[in-house]
């Protein structure tokens, strides 16, 4: 017998799967371009080589449309339809589950402008005030823009709170896809992968901080260990 599956199942599945893949993937492939410019001696000169590859991809517009923008653009838009139905209820029902789920909403928020914001400055230089040329379209240039601008301190600011909500999000987001999608099943190993994801955020976290202040003084606060 044929199962019918709801235009809202398949929504939201999608709506999980593209957080994971291809957002998740991106994300660790954004973290592992970042941290070239951590390393302590030449981290200038091999952060502005690794963005000289990637912009040497071809066809790299559609590249990041196809795989980055339209999935970035369907997840964002879709969890803000979620946020708008959802209905809090943690003051009645305090769990931690709860809690979890409403920061994953409210992060989501967040990550919508961060997001925007990243993506119009860095990527395309768009924003008025602040570098008009974008890392993209001038790789030799890379490592030096963002070092300007994150000694602007509300620019800082604002790269501090977005990366501690995507790490969360993420994170948090991989165990609701373990979840929901039933690769872990039965509390204990449901609170066990949490444990996991929450030392994987951690983890994430440490290097996310890394990477932006290796953009202030050579080899960020772990001196290029990574």
């Amino acid at each position: 017998m044929a199962v019918r599956l709801s235009r809202t199942f398949v929504l939201r599945k999608l709506h999980q799967l593209s957080g994971i893949v291809p957002l998740g993937a991106f994300l660790l492939e954004h973290l592992y371009t970042n941290s070239k410019a951590a390393h302590p001696e030449r981290g200038q000169e091999h952060f502005n080589e690794a963005v000289a590859d990637l912009q040497a991809i071809p066809y790299i517009l559609f590249v990041e449309i196809t795989f980055i923008f339209i999935p970035l653009l369907y997840h964002a838009l879709y969890g803000l339809y979620i946020t708008k139905e959802m209905r809090p209820n943690n003051l009645a029902y305090p769990y931690a589950r709860n809690w979890f789920y409403t920061i994953q909403r409210v992060t989501g928020i967040i990550l919508f402008f961060f997001i925007l914001f990243h993506v119009l400055n860095f990527r395309f230089g768009l924003l008025p005030g602040l570098n008009e040329t974008s890392v993209a379209h001038r790789p030799d240039l890379a490592y030096q823009i963002v070092r300007d601008e994150f000694t602007i301190p509300w620019v800082l600011a604002v790269y501090v709170v977005g990366i501690v909500s995507t790490v969360w999000h993420f994170a948090n987001g991989i165990w609701l896809f373990l979840v929901d999608w039933g690769v872990v099943i039965g509390a204990r190993a449901q609170r066990l992968t949490g444990y996991a994801c929450i030392g994987f955020g951690v983890l994430l976290l440490a290097l996310w901080f890394n990477v932006m202040t290796a953009f202030i003084w050579k080899g960020g606060l772990l001196g290029g260990i990574f």
